[in-house]
């Protein structure tokens, strides 16, 4: 099977996802600044939101140029993914609409883990259908970060209910470590 297909399509879930998050942004009723700080929750998620999934779209095409072939095990694992982040509008509007109550934080985490649990599966499966010296093998390790992700997130959904800001901080620290360009996949097909 080829994997171009499958690209095209996450990309345009991908695209639809981001347009569903903007589109929750609302006008405020009114033209002062002052109308716009009853916004900055909402806003605020949004940015979180939308640099997840620009970084889980950064990461599914890095992912992909070093994927020689796929599978219909691969076909229904990118689903898996795509049903995760396709969640993030709800979860982005829920936590932002409320003022990050306890209860929107915590399940805006359980759509975070369940998005890396999303891509980690997807990964296996990839791996399973390559050689284990294949560049996918090389450039994926040992994947700390994807590891260390998981784990914070984790942590962080209990801990919505004691220290929302403190579980909040936490899902920005991930987002920050994914920032960090990850040159593994570029390194490997470098050589």
């Amino acid at each position: 099977m080829h994997k171009g297909r499958l690209e095209a399509f996450s990309d345009g879930v991908i695209a639809i996802i981001i347009t569903i998050m903007v589109l929750e942004l609302k006008v405020p009723h009114g033209a002062g600044l002052a109308a716009l700080s009853g916004l900055a929750p909402v806003f605020l998620s949004y940015v979180l939101s939308f640099i997840y999934v620009g970084i889980y779209w950064n990461n599914h095409h890095h992912l992909f140029q070093a994927v020689k072939h796929i599978n219909g095990a691969v076909l229904w694992a990118n689903l898996h993914l795509l049903f995760w982040l396709s969640l993030f509008p709800f979860a982005t509007a829920w936590a932002g609409e409320n003022h990050f109550a306890p209860w929107t934080v915590a399940a805006y985490g359980g759509v975070l883990l369940m998005a890396g649990i999303g891509y980690r599966t997807l990964v296996r499966v990839l791996l399973a259908g390559h050689e284990a010296d294949s560049h996918l093998a090389r450039a994926m390790g040992a994947d700390f970060k994807g590891k260390l992700s998981l784990v914070i997130y984790a942590a962080a959904i209990p801990l919505a209910f004691w220290q929302t800001w403190l579980s909040l901080a936490l899902y920005v620290l991930v987002a920050v470590i994914w920032l960090v360009p990850d040159r593994r996949i570029e390194k490997t097909l470098a050589s």
